[in-house]
């Protein structure tokens, strides 16, 4: 197989006959991150499938409008971002407040997901993950999870490097803050 070359990908989207081609490609390199992306939002093996699907099919639907002024990754972390975003609040607004806890209702989801292989630690982090806003917790997910860097998630967000590394800081500080009051 070989490397994948973004230059060498946008020239085949160009073409109608070898956009398939191309966009096969873009799948089999980014699947596997985006879908990671996805299920620290999500929580759920399941429900980050088919978000995943969801922003794959976005994206050719809507490959025309892509005009390479940021990265492919960057567009796609931005379909994924707004498809998490559209889920949760969904989610949310199913989930009577008085009855249901969302963040509550996610976590249980988790624990029970037949994928999940964390241990207790894990799932601690992730509980402590689900009380963050959810920016934080995309910020979050983004830096310590992917490695980001500020000047690429500023363009996924359209915020500034210096409200993101905000962001950042406030998350850290809150799930340390969370985890010391487990026992």
């Amino acid at each position: 197989m070989t490397p994948y070359n973004e230059p060498e990908v946008l020239e085949l989207l160009q073409e109608e006959s070898t956009r398939r081609k191309g966009f096969e490609m873009i799948v089999s390199q980014y699947s596997e991150q985006l879908y990671w992306q996805i299920r620290r939002m999500v929580l759920s093996h399941e429900d980050a499938n088919d978000l995943l699907q969801n922003t794959f099919i976005k994206a050719w639907t809507n490959i025309d409008y892509f005009r390479a002024e940021a990265k492919l990754a960057t567009w796609l972390y931005r379909i994924a971002l707004n498809e998490c975003l559209t889920f949760l609040n969904k989610q949310r607004a199913t989930a009577t407040v008085t009855i249901d806890d969302p963040e509550a209702m996610a976590v249980q989801k988790l624990e029970s997901d037949s994928y999940f292989s964390g241990d207790r630690v894990h799932l601690l982090l992730q509980k402590a993950l689900m009380a963050l806003p959810e920016k934080q917790r995309m910020v979050f997910n983004m830096k310590y999870y992917q490695g980001m860097k500020y000047e690429d998630m500023s363009e996924i967000f359209g915020t500034s490097v210096g409200a993101l590394k905000a962001s950042y800081h406030h998350a850290v500080k809150k799930i340390e803050k969370f985890l010391e009051g487990v026992d």
